[in-house]
């Protein structure tokens, strides 16, 4: 179920055209019964990403990372530069920017401006201290932080912090033996 500040961010953009023709109480039933994937491009509750985490199939890299958070932007290359060139490997960008600002306008136009080809979604929580050991249960919830996973072999490996150059594909060649 989507947060009440997302569906009253939504409600701002879209109802106002419509709002004469219904009432306010219709309008926000109707947005409230549309599937969370309409109400903003590609966020994701917990529990889906969990989902992701758990599947298996490929190697996944996640990283946490934010806009405003300068090291994760410093790394994004190297995510993108994986996906490019390691279609054995799924590449995840999960912006944590939701808690601070849940317009995910700014993180689109982010995404546009620095044309990541690699996934992006937003996870829609707030208080990450009420879920982030849910997602590893060493995390601290430091930004950027990476979880590389081979569900195959049940090998998982969590980095906290900026990585360097070649670091990832030794990431992942540690959890693919």
């Amino acid at each position: 179920m989507p947060s009440f500040g997302l569906i009253k961010y939504i409600y701002s953009k879209i109802a106002t055209p419509i709002k004469q023709a219904m009432s306010q109480k219709s309008v926000m039933f109707i947005l409230l019964s549309l599937p969370f994937s309409l109400l903003g491009k590609d966020m994701i509750k917990l529990n889906q990403l969990q989902k992701v985490i758990h599947e298996s199939g490929q190697v996944k890299v996640i990283n946490f990372w934010a806009t405003w958070c300068a090291p994760c932007v410093k790394e994004l290359p190297y995510f993108e530069k994986l996906n490019h060139d390691n279609k054995n490997v799924q590449v995840l960008l999960v912006s944590m920017d939701y808690d601070l600002d849940p317009n995910p306008e700014k993180v689109k136009r982010f995404i546009e401006r620095k044309k990541l080809q690699s996934k992006v979604v937003i996870l829609a929580e707030e208080n990450p201290s009420e879920w982030i050991d849910k997602i590893d249960k060493n995390w601290t919830g430091a930004l950027p932080s990476t979880l590389v996973i081979n569900a195959a072999s049940n090998k998982r490996k969590l980095i906290q912090g900026e990585l360097k150059e070649g670091e990832l594909e030794k990431l992942i060649e540690e959890v693919s033996k």
